[in-house]
């Protein structure tokens, strides 16, 4: 089932790539497209989410093993946050700055078991970047 705000490019993109965790990426891309404003392209050879124009969420789709949500600011290096950009009290993010951080996924089971958690980091991400 397509969501109405996903990207035709994305999709036949994907299409092309065949991926053997497919499943796993259309589940994703729908939890990240049900934040508010949230607009997806590609970009570093995955689907890319942006908020006004702006990359806030790369999803790293290589190697075929795992899929990597990488919550970021932008491609350009910016003044760091004196703390951690949004508070994860669900400690499934893998913090790299305090403006960057990864969550990784091998099967829907894993997803499915940290949907609530992961709705509320996607929104949390995209209020705390604007």
């Amino acid at each position: 089932m397509k969501n109405a705000h996903q990207n035709t490019e994305v999709s036949k993109f994907l299409d092309r790539l065949n991926h053997p965790l497919r499943n796993e990426i259309e589940e994703l891309r729908s939890l990240i497209l049900s934040a508010e404003d949230v607009q997806e392209n590609i970009k570093w050879n995955g689907p890319n989410y942006t908020f006004n124009n702006e990359d806030r969420i790369t999803m790293k789709i290589q190697p075929l093993k795992q899929i990597q949500l990488i919550f970021h600011r932008g491609a350009k290096k910016l003044e760091q946050p004196k703390d951690k950009l949004i508070d994860d009290k669900s400690k499934i993010l893998t913090w790299k700055e305090n403006d960057r951080a990864i969550i990784g996924f091998k099967n829907l089971i894993e997803i499915e078991n940290t949907k609530s958690d992961l709705i509320k980091i996607i929104k949390d991400w995209i209020s705390a970047s604007k």
